[in-house]
């Protein structure tokens, strides 16, 4: 095979992430090496050719030996990925080789022909999530979040309360404590047969961070469209992925575009969300990201951009009145809950839903008349204290129980605090699941 590969020994130029030579017969995305450095291809101009090399250009020669591979980045896929971790380009950390079908990476994404409406529900045991911002099968939603708030821990939370048949974590400028953290967790957990992890991390080059979501996309797939399997796919975080695809735009020269990101960047993303699916078969894919913000800007590019290609979003936020970090319920949206609630979930699950936000909402009013100087009402202070319970009780990531449990604890704090004709909730249903 290698007397086949394609040698050359002439780079006409060198920037810090890429190098540029003419060469013919080469394909887009290919892979090559740079003076033994594993690189990419990124740009086709006639036979003037860009590679993007993974661990940066430093020290390369003109005279570099550059040797094409034929082939772009790929992944052996086989039930052997379950348990393991592997680094961006999908070989295994623990060095132990696994056998499997050769399959590219980065591929198209499901013909819209092909898909089927999300119907399935998804339960995480978050009630913050389950009772308010439902997930569906199929679904792509990301968590917002201050890069100081625990989204490792709630990530790594819902891969295993998670009600699916596999969990795919791909992560991305994760500290080595990070790393560790998730094999422990999944390993004392005893779950790591049906999870399969990518992982970059700060020891390693930032440009391959962008192979890791299609590493793990792929994979899923595999689950998904081979074993009809329901797969939860965990990428965290795109807004260092993104930092990534800025990194070698920058270095390329490329004009950028907003807060320095590369006019590209929602096709990049779309390119990774546009992979949930629900199969007809019954497999599907459901991607569940973490996007961290600065400062808790939403209006920064990679937020923005992510809010139109998704399905809703999560917040996390620290609720100083309990001390904890909850899901946000006034922040956080799931466009896709209606398509479950009430259906796959207990016949009162909208209305509780909708009546708890409203009181929490009315708390939150109370709240203000009370910085602002004004006398409460009873019925405010009564809000006050279902705002605390409601945040300790549901909204608390630390929560885990089932759906049907958070709706009989809406119902008991709603009879703790609140007459029937307050809660503003259908009679029948009044009648039937108030706490008596």
């Amino acid at each position: 095979m290698t007397a086949f590969q394609k040698i050359y020994t002439q780079l006409g130029a060198i920037t810090k992430a890429t190098v540029t030579l003419k060469a013919s017969g080469v394909a887009n995305d290919e892979l090559a090496t740079v003076a033994g450095r594993l690189a990419q291809v990124v740009k086709l101009a006639g036979e003037n050719v860009t590679l993007q090399v993974f661990a940066g250009t430093e020290g390369i020669p003109t005279n570099a030996e550059v040797i094409f591979q034929g082939t772009p980045p790929t992944l052996k896929v086989s039930d052997e990925l379950c348990g393991r971790f592997f680094n961006a380009y999908g070989l295994p950390l623990d060095g132990e080789p696994i056998q499997g079908r050769e399959v590219e990476i980065g591929g198209p994404t499901v013909n819209p022909y092909k898909r089927k409406q999300p119907s399935e529900l998804i339960a995480t045991g978050i009630a913050g999530i389950d009772l308010n911002n439902t997930l569906v099968s199929g679904q792509k939603i990301p968590f917002f979040a201050d890069p100081n708030q625990p989204f490792n821990q709630v990530m790594a939370m819902v891969a295993l309360r998670a009600q699916v048949d596999r969990i795919i974590l791909g992560g991305m400028g994760m500290t080595n404590d990070d790393y560790l953290f998730y094999k422990n967790v999944f390993d004392n957990a005893g779950v790591l047969d049906r999870i399969v992890s990518f992982v970059n991390t700060t020891d390693n080059p930032p440009v391959e961070r962008l192979l890791v979501p299609d590493m793990a996309l792929t994979a899923a797939e595999y689950f998904a469209v081979e074993k009809n399997e329901k797969v939860l796919v965990l990428l965290t975080d795109m807004t260092l992925y993104a930092d990534a695809l800025a990194i070698v735009s920058n270095r390329m020269d490329q004009i950028p575009s907003k807060d320095s990101m590369p006019g590209s960047l929602y096709s990049d993303l779309a390119k990774i969300y546009e992979k949930a699916v629900q199969l007809p078969g019954g497999g599907s894919i459901t991607i569940l990201a973490v996007t961290t913000l600065s400062s808790g800007d939403i209006t920064h590019a990679v937020p923005d951009n992510t809010g139109y290609i998704t399905e809703g979003q999560l917040f996390l936020r620290n609720d100083s009145e309990i001390g904890k970090v909850i899901v946000d319920p006034f922040r956080s949206l799931s466009r896709l809950k209606q398509l479950v609630i009430g259906k796959k979930t207990r016949e009162d699950h909208p209305q509780v839903m909708n009546a708890a936000v409203r009181l929490y909402a009315d708390a939150a009013n109370a709240r203000t008349k009370l910085e602002n100087g004004f006398d409460l009402s009873d019925y405010d202070t009564r809000t006050l204290a279902f705002a605390k319970e409601y945040s300790e009780e549901l909204l608390a990531i630390d929560v885990n129980i089932s759906i049907t449990e958070m709706l009989d604890t809406a119902w008991r704090l709603f009879a703790r605090h609140f007459q029937k004709s307050e809660v503003a909730i259908k009679e029948a249903l009044v009648e039937k699941y108030w706490v008596k």
